[in-house]
């Protein structure tokens, strides 16, 4: 989210002397995307950035595709995905293309050692639990219907209250942002916009580590994984200032827009990245045109695939769907109401449920893993009852 924010200590002007107590620089460091002409912070570090005791590949981190098979809708079940692990280990890809990998993990344990993703932003969707995402930005608390959105070449670590915490994840070469049409030429978010600024939550508590020994730092990067142990701790910063950090948007923040007719997708929108969308759908009032029909008019992806977690709630137009199920919707086909559910729809005055969709402008390939969790009879549920 790019507005300005600081922590921490920070000298007078950037690229300066700054001290430590006991006359010793400290390091700085200028962290930023697309070179030096987009989002950027400067960190100021205890130790070298750059020292790395120990490096060791860990192999592909490519999601293993297969072919997909007649062109058909799909869904997939995974409210009993393995319990197991922390939340990077325990992450599931599911479906992916080079624009984005989706996925879904069940965490069991927080983590004992550091990751970094510097190929792509990863936002995890919490459905379930809480916790603290820790990072050289500081910390930040996460709790149920959070998006946590962490930027390219953060180290981070994230530590879960409990026992158990469910994510639906979105990684991808690319920022996530808010829509444009909601911000003015300065970035600022408009007052049609369904959230602002102040939804936002940003790291408040700065950590600064100095103790010394062996750190295990994961990256992931060129589509591997490397293994890098530092001989100190990598959350040494003493103060940070600029516009690249993790951030947090709750989707009880997004404020439905609706209208007297059906209101088409784009008023969900969320987020936007390269080449895909991000929208909520979130608990609010229908339509309310005398005539109006709450459910969606069925619709043809001409080229854009329809991925939906569903999280709570009775969606209005879905048969066949459960909690923690995922729909997959492919380009070329048309899709809406299962029979029946338009005309049941007719005269309800508001809807609870809650989901999270990415829809993309390229396929989507499934994962090995996916088709151990598909549901096969989703595609002939348009074909129960007698039609309407």
């Amino acid at each position: 989210m790019p507005f300005y924010h600081k922590l921490g200590q920070l000298p007078h002007k950037r690229h300066t002397q700054f001290r430590k107590p006991n006359g010793e620089l400290y390091r700085e460091e200028l962290m930023g995307l697309e070179g030096f002409s987009s989002l950027q912070s400067i960190l100021y570090h205890h130790f070298i950035p750059p020292r790395v005791k120990h490096t060791e590949d860990l192999g592909s981190r490519l999601p293993e595709t297969v072919d997909f098979g007649p062109i058909r809708h799909r869904a997939f079940r995974t409210s009993d995905i393995p319990l197991g692990g922390d939340p990077v280990s325990a992450r599931i890809p599911l479906l992916a293309n080079k624009d984005v990998i989706l996925g879904v993990a069940r965490a069991s344990k927080s983590m004992d050692y550091f990751y970094r993703n510097a190929q792509a932003y990863e936002t995890w969707w919490v459905h379930e639990g809480s916790g603290v995402l820790k990072s050289q930005f500081g910390n930040l608390k996460f709790r149920k219907g959070d998006y946590i959105v962490i930027p390219f070449g953060t180290t981070w670590q994230m530590h879960i209250d409990g026992s158990e915490a469910r994510f639906f994840t979105i990684e991808n070469p690319s920022q996530i942002e808010p829509p444009k049409r909601y911000r003015n030429h300065f970035g600022q978010l408009l007052e049609h916009a369904p959230y602002c600024e102040r939804d936002i939550r940003v790291p408040e508590e700065l950590e600064t580590h100095t103790e010394r020994g062996e750190f295990e730092v994961r990256i992931k990067v060129r589509d591997r994984l490397s293994k890098h142990v530092l001989d100190y701790h990598p959350f040494d910063v003493v103060g940070w200032d600029g516009y690249l950090y993790p951030w947090i948007f709750n989707i009880e923040d997004f404020e439905p827009i609706t209208g007297r007719i059906h209101q088409p997708p784009p008023v969900h929108q969320t987020f936007e990245a390269h080449n895909f969308v991000v929208c909520s759908f979130v608990p609010r009032l229908f339509d309310y045109h005398p005539e109006a029909i709450p459910a969606p008019y069925n619709h043809s992806n001409i080229n854009s695939d329809e991925v939906i977690y569903y999280a709570e709630g009775n969606f209005m137009s879905r048969k066949g769907i459960d909690r923690c199920d995922i729909s997959l919707h492919p380009y070329g086909l048309p899709h809406g109401p299962q029979p029946g559910m338009t005309e049941a729809s007719i005269g309800k005055k508001e809807t609870q449920e809650l989901a999270v969709m990415v829809d993309t402008f390229y396929p989507l390939h499934l994962t090995k893993d996916a088709l151990e969790y598909e549901k096969p009879e989703y595609q002939s549920t348009w074909l129960e009852g007698s039609g309407e």
